[in-house]
């Protein structure tokens, strides 16, 4: 529908909106024209925003001041009023100092005048040391002087013993003691073994493997003979090249044969280079025309409505007549 012979000629975007641009600026330019050439008529507006003023920067609007200003000018306060009161009570002591605080009249009950001694933690960890060691030595002592009373004791660990580790148990060796062994006795075993293979010979080899009687179907006796995969390449590529060259030299010494050829992109043109095609450019030229041709007749209508300013400017775009309903 928008191709059709029929449709009217249309405009890209880029295109539309710089004439829409250019428009804009012609008819600002043409209104700055108008109101600097009749001054009388002055200046019309409706727009609300022209007629407001701020509530706080009026004439009539008392001074205030940055909140910079405000937080230096209250620190100033604070410290007058500070001085103020360290001063009065310098020069007036009987005054005495008043204070309803109830921190002020609190004590910690730790460290009340009757409040029973204490001590730090780190003294009072030493000093539980200090009489454990002593008890011990106690102990001690008293068992080494009186060696008649014996040893008294109800700890059932005191009475048990390892089973592995008793007495009657029979002995044992480490984990590498005993895989070390195991490799002896599988060293001495096959010594042995090879030492019979070779004094009795008569015996012979005895075997029931199925892989002992198995053989390789392609390397057999009787295989044919093959040839590896780079061979066989190797080869056929060699094969083409000769064919290549047998029919390059059959053509060269019999040239009344002629060449036949039965494939039909051999017998086809190009519809759009054949020699009766009408002339055409290339997709750059084309859209460098169309830029040139675009530009030219912008700028002869803007030539035409610079010359003829009584004309106006007339269109029947809908957005040039609407409004942003929240502005």
């Amino acid at each position: 529908y928008f191709n059709r012979p029929s449709a009217p000629e249309t405009e890209e975007d880029e295109f539309a909106d710089e004439r829409a641009e250019i428009l804009a600026e012609a008819a600002a330019l043409k209104e700055s024209a108008m109101a600097y050439m009749h001054p009388e008529v002055g200046v019309i507006a409706v727009d609300g925003a022209c007629f407001g003023r701020n509530f706080f920067n009026r004439p009539s609007a008392p001074e205030t001041e940055d909140a910079l200003e405000a937080k230096e000018r209250a620190l100033i306060l604070a410290e007058a009023d500070a001085l103020k009161k360290s001063a009065v009570g310098f020069m007036h002591p009987e005054v005495g100092v008043a204070a309803t605080d109830p921190t002020v009249f609190g004590r910690n009950y730790f460290n009340r005048p009757l409040a029973p001694e204490t001590e730090e933690d780190e003294f009072a960890d030493e000093r539980a040391e200090i009489l454990a060691e002593a008890s011990a030595l106690k102990k001690l002592a008293a068992d080494y002087m009186h060696p008649e009373v014996g040893v008294t004791s109800a700890d059932g660990a005191c009475f048990g013993r390892n089973y592995f580790e008793r007495p009657s148990a029979p002995e044992t060796e480490d984990l590498d003691e005993a895989e070390e062994h195991a490799r002896v006795l599988a060293d001495a075993l096959a010594l042995k073994k090879s030492a019979a293979d070779y004094m009795h010979p008569e015996v012979g080899v005895t075997s029931a493997d199925g892989a002992c009687f198995g053989r390789n179907y392609f390397n057999r006796a009787s295989a044919p003979e093959t040839e590896d995969v780079e061979e066989a390449e190797e080869r056929a590529l060699v094969l083409a090249d000769a064919l290549a060259l047998k029919n390059s030299a059959a053509d060269y010494m019999n040239p009344e044969v002629g060449v036949t050829a039965a494939d039909g992109a051999s017998f086809g043109r190009n519809y759009f280079n054949r020699p009766s095609a009408p002339e055409t450019e290339e997709d750059e030229f084309a859209d460098e025309r169309a830029e040139v041709l675009a530009e030219a007749a912008a700028l002869k209508k803007l030539a035409a409505d610079y010359m003829h300013p009584e004309v106006g400017v007339s269109s029947c775009d809908a957005t040039l007549f609407g409004r942003n309903y929240f502005n």
